[in-house]
């Protein structure tokens, strides 16, 4: 019978006699852990250890330094061993106003697109005309002038940025507004979905907002009934409800708004199309799988879009005899493997030609 199993006699021996005394119970793997540990520390110094770390925030070495002084002789590796067993040895598995261990992340993902739209705000400072301390260094003059308050004085304002991500395919959508009024955020969402629409995501079912003003407003109902949305709001000061967007908005900061020195806002605004171009229809996203699995060609089981949305979408030109001028390069990243992009780019999105709203408006503009 051992011969059989590839094992000793003294093993199968030693496993028989577990299965009589414990029955299958027996069978399973024990623990390897002694039964007395005579050097071990007291429980309640293990409680005073994860106490200091806590409500102190303090590395190892730190905490064993405060029991040394307190006639409590104790190593920095000691205390390590008593963190990473209570799960409280890396800062960033804290909760940081708490510091007890990090809730559980609860990952969710709606089964098509449509299912479920996120939507927030991101308020940014305006880019002074000649640009801000980016261009000419911090404590320049010039950078200085678009600090200071009063007429005449430089001062520029911010911009908000309104952002529409959808929960399946991670496609986005954003525009630079002036405010976050009820009446601007409803009049973002109706091109919103037109944006999506031209997609193929035609019903959007329910969408996702944080309690700000904009968003108790009654334009904005009424712009959800319109579309027939159901609106979903995340709880009080819980961003990581509303998270896809919120980590689209980061995204958004690294490769787009502090991706390079802008020389003025319009600069800046001008290069959202690239950039919304860039994110929906080349970079990868790791949801959806590193390799060639850009949000735009994902649909309802995850595999790509139809050939008529793949297909390279052009911008209609202002006459049918001018010549579209050549697409800048804004991302150095994507040089490093330029034959695989080459003839796969869509030509960047012609921003809106309302004067009052220099915004690149995507909805409905492809062809």
């Amino acid at each position: 019978m051992a011969a059989e199993a590839n094992v000793s006699r003294a093993c199968l021996s030693k496993w028989y006699g577990r299965w009589r005394e414990y029955g299958e119970a027996g069978l399973f793997d024990q623990s390897s852990r002694p039964r007395r540990s005579p050097s071990a520390i007291d429980d309640s110094l293990v409680q005073a250890i994860l106490e200091m770390r806590r409500t102190e925030k303090w590395g190892t070495a730190r905490i064993a330094a405060h029991l040394t002084a307190d006639g409590i002789e104790v190593s920095a590796a000691t205390v390590h061993r008593t963190l990473e067993r209570n799960g409280l040895s890396r800062l960033r598995d804290m909760d940081p106003p708490t510091g007890q261990r990090s809730r559980e992340v609860i990952r969710y993902e709606h089964e098509h697109p449509g299912d479920m739209v996120h939507v927030d705000i991101k308020k940014v400072g305006r880019i002074p005309t000649g640009g801000g301390w980016a261009v000419h260094g911090r404590g320049s003059a010039a950078a200085l002038a678009s600090k200071r308050k009063g007429a005449g004085t430089g001062r520029v304002g911010n911009v908000c940025l309104h952002s529409a991500v959808d929960d399946h395919s991670r496609l986005a959508y954003t525009e630079v507004l002036a405010d976050e009024k009820g009446a601007t955020a409803a009049a973002f969402w109706a091109r919103a979905v037109a944006f999506f629409a031209s997609y193929g995501i035609t019903t959007i079912r329910r969408c996702l907002t944080d309690n700000g003003s904009c968003y108790r407003s009654r334009a904005w109902a009424d712009a959800l009934t319109a579309t027939k949305t159901t609106h979903k709001r995340t709880r009080p000061y819980t961003p990581r409800t509303n998270g896809k967007v919120e980590r689209y908005n980061g995204t958004m900061a690294r490769e787009w708004l502090r991706r390079r020195p802008y020389e003025s806002e319009e600069d800046r605004t001008a290069a959202l199309a690239d950039f919304l171009n860039y994110y929906n229809h080349e970079r990868p996203h790791s949801a959806l799988g590193w390799f060639h699995r850009p949000p735009g060609r994902r649909n309802q089981t995850g595999h790509r879009l139809s050939l008529r949305l793949l297909r390279r979408r052009r911008c209609p030109s202002s006459s049918p005899s001018s010549t579209p001028e050549p697409r800048q390069q804004p991302h150095e990243a994507l040089q490093l493997d330029r034959r695989r992009l080459e003839g796969r780019r869509p030509s960047p999105v012609p921003r809106s030609s309302n004067p009052a709203s220099p915004i690149p408006n995507l909805g409905g503009q492809y062809t």
